[in-house]
């Protein structure tokens, strides 16, 4: 909030960054450790999921009124309170969990994930306006691929690896991993085209984007909590892949919009797309910290959060190379869309195979 120039501000944003790498996947863990009864823990992530939700949709309005009211460095400021608010509710009633003694850093994992990410995410923003074939968006590309193998070289030989690539020897973890990614990339992605289609194509302010999105956010919540218990009556599997359904049947919907489509003739395929989030994240979580054992729940919990930032980073970067200001940001939204569908369409079909042979 008091940064004088970017650098600091950008500085101060991987700060924020980190503190929530080290936030959503240690709050999973302690509710994996606090409710090991599968049903239990499905409820409990139902309600964690429901809170994630709340704050999505409250975010993008109380960000936009700020920002309209007072100012762009308000919305760091009030997070002040919350976060005090946050670390005394911890202090008070979090249960204490047996630390893994002996525990390292893995820097060269982590430095070769970001290298790997970073320029993969870089080399995908820089191929919409320079073109496949510029040496830069290459060198992107190559830089990427040589990092990615030696990440998975680093894990294989690592005492102590971040990522234990022997986890991913469980079909079910693999499952919802995968189905994670291509969930977040499909719904990041989306996020960050209709945003710039209520901005830039229909003018309208922070504030106004943030309440456009009120319907979408509103009804992920209720579904949060409807999702549990539908799980427990038709398994996590199949509610994940109808979620799945639901928002690509949303996708699909909203490939016909023009720059004269009215917000209201959008307003149900949003709501189904928020509606098919809301059924498939709590037994996807619970699905996949249900595959481990607790003493590795924190891990567990760590690769869900990264396929969420990964498929927001992969998402925003390559939707956004498809969008561009004028005629042809339209097409760009459409071709966003169907790919958004046929990713979820293919994350439902994932989920259904893979759990099938899974009980075989």
């Amino acid at each position: 909030a008091l940064a004088p120039t970017a650098a600091i501000l950008i500085a101060s944003r991987a700060m924020q960054g980190i503190g929530a790498a080290v936030l959503v996947p240690n709050s999973l863990a302690l509710l994996n450790h606090a409710y090991p009864d599968e049903r239990e823990r499905g409820r409990a992530v139902g309600i964690w999921a429901a809170g994630a939700s709340l704050a999505l949709t409250a975010g993008p309005l109380a960000g936009g009124g700020l920002i309209a009211l007072v100012g762009w460095r308000s919305i760091f400021l009030v997070n002040l309170p919350i976060g005090l608010a946050g670390l005394w509710m911890t202090w008070r009633y979090a249960i204490d969990t047996a630390p893994s003694p002996g525990r390292e850093l893995d820097l060269p994992g982590q430095a070769t994930a970001i290298a790997a990410l970073g320029c993969l995410a870089g080399a995908i923003i820089e191929a919409g306006a320079l073109g496949v074939g510029d040496r830069w968006v290459l060198g992107g590309f190559a830089v990427s691929a040589v990092a990615a193998a030696l990440f998975i070289l680093q894990e294989r030989r690592a005492h102590q690896p971040m990522l234990p690539l022997s986890l991913f020897g469980n079909r079910m973890f693999s499952l919802t991993s995968a189905v994670g990614l291509l969930v977040n990339v499909a719904f990041y992605g989306l996020i960050f085209v209709l945003s710039l289609f209520f901005q830039q194509v229909n003018g309208w302010s922070a504030f106004a984007t943030g309440l456009a999105f009120l319907p979408m956010m509103g009804v992920v919540l209720p579904a949060n909590l409807l999702a549990p218990r539908a799980a427990e009556r038709f398994g996590a599997p199949a509610v994940i892949a109808v979620g799945a359904a639901i928002a690509a049947v949303g996708c699909l919907a909203l490939t016909g919009i023009e720059r004269q489509t009215s917000y209201w003739a959008m307003c149900a395929q949003l709501v189904a797309l928020g509606g098919g989030l809301g059924l498939l994240v709590p037994p996807l979580t619970s699905t996949l910290l249900g595959s481990v054992e607790k003493a590795r729940s924190g891990i567990a919990a760590g690769v869900l959060n990264s396929t969420r930032q990964t498929g927001s980073v992969l998402g925003v970067a390559l939707f956004g190379s498809l969008v561009s200001q004028g005629n042809a940001f339209v097409g760009g939204a459409r071709t966003a869309l169907v790919i958004s569908a046929a990713l979820l369409l293919v994350a439902a079909a994932t989920i259904v195979a893979g759990s099938r042979k899974a009980k075989v």
